[in-house]
């Protein structure tokens, strides 16, 4: 029986803890997994309900923290050698930065037999200097030397990660989508939609949401300069729901109260909400305007909700929509159409309506954890095999 030691940053709400949470529950039973996370970052909700609730009980490392620390992480680091040894795993799966540090070098040092890791995104532009870039830059390149496969979640995020940023070369990644149980989404829609809007009293508005956490990288911003450009030539009263919570919050809520016209666009700010397949059933566009992504998860649970979507072009976004059917896409450059995209959807019902149609058969098989854990399987057997 293969041993599979997994190791998450943290339990965020998000595709990192969704993915780590459902290969652990339900890969192949001939495998066993034990699965260790970091401590909550405070600017987040936790979301550790989410491995609860597949009654997964991840071993918590407080130590393994977001930001770098050289006394907390050396700390990380010495834990980690210890469960390895402890354990024993065939196989160490690293998700996200943090733990893809730690966890390789602690497999490595240990004499793990196969390592792999998971890329869910990255800090290669828009986060830091060129300086900090620089180091995460020659960081990654050094631990993928030590890593048997990484795993990207789309085809763009692999040109980038292979081609611009040379952090491997292309022969060392394997291309495989996230995986989520997205029947919730389909269940209950009519209900949900009128909890949600009851519970945040948006009567007959359209409904706009923005869904993720309020720091400088997902740049809400941008989002708030299009709708005010494009305020006073909307035919109907829109309520802007902000989802999520961080330190932008009040800098966010001022610029809301001084530059939009509150007779055409009311803003909530609603800070986190687990029942996500509430607000997409109560939403009627979900939309996205960050700097850089990986794969965003609330683009793929627009889909399978039924809500069409209008975001930038970003990262890994147009291998996870289906361009001018599910999605409305922009170049962030392209500030006048992502403007014209978020006017159209919002004053013409008939297209939303035929954008909503087509979600949820596009993401149901491609998205689906039964494929993600049925190609980690795959790649696990071949790594093994090659050993």
């Amino acid at each position: 029986m293969p041993k599979i030691l997994r190791i998450i940053n943290r339990f965020n709400l998000g595709g990192p803890t969704f993915n780590a949470a459902y290969l652990s529950k339900y890969l192949p039973s001939e495998y066993e997994t034990l699965l260790v996370g970091g401590s909550r970052d405070e600017t987040e909700d936790s979301s550790e309900f989410i491995v609860e609730n597949l009654g997964l009980k991840p071993t918590i490392l407080p130590e393994m923290k977001r930001e770098l620390s050289v006394s907390d992480d050396r700390k990380a680091y010495k834990k980690l050698k210890e469960i390895i040894h402890d354990y024993q795993p065939d196989i160490v799966h690293t998700h996200a930065s943090k733990a893809g540090a730690l966890g390789r070098l602690a497999a490595s040092k240990m004499g793990v037999k196969c390592i792999v890791h998971t890329f869910h995104g990255h800090v290669f532009h828009s986060y830091f200097g060129k300086i900090k870039t620089r180091f995460y830059l020659n960081t990654e390149r050094y631990l993928a030397k030590k890593s048997d496969a990484i795993v990207a979640i789309s085809n763009i995020q692999k040109r980038e990660l292979s081609e611009e940023f040379r952090i491997a070369p292309p022969d060392k990644f394997r291309v495989i989508n996230l995986g989520f149980d997205l029947s919730r989404f389909q269940k209950d829609q009519n209900l949900k939609r009128e909890k949600f809007r009851s519970d945040w009293n948006i009567g007959s508005d359209l409904c706009l949401a923005i869904i993720g956490r309020l720091v400088p990288i997902k740049d809400h911003t941008y989002l708030f300069d299009r709708i005010v450009n494009i305020q006073n030539k909307l035919n109907q009263k829109i309520t802007l729901a902000i989802v999520g919570d961080g330190e932008l919050r009040s800098e966010l809520e001022t610029y809301a109260n001084l530059n939009f016209d509150k007779n055409k666009v009311r803003v909530i700010f609603t800070s986190w909400i687990k029942e996500v397949d509430e607000v997409v059933a109560g939403s009627d566009i979900i939309t996205l305007s960050s700097k850089n992504e990986g794969t965003p998860v609330t683009l793929i649970e627009a889909q399978a909700g039924s809500t069409p979507i209008v975001s930038v072009e970003v990262g890994g976004i147009a291998d996870i929509v289906k361009r001018d059917y599910t999605a409305l896409l922009s170049k962030r450059e392209e500030t006048e159409k992502f403007e014209q995209n978020l006017l159209s959807l919002i004053q013409d019902e008939v297209l939303r309506k035929r954008m909503s149609e087509k979600g949820f058969q596009f993401v149901e098989k491609q998205f689906h954890y039964e494929r993600l854990c049925s190609d980690m399987d795959k790649l696990y057997m071949d790594i093994l095999s090659k050993k």
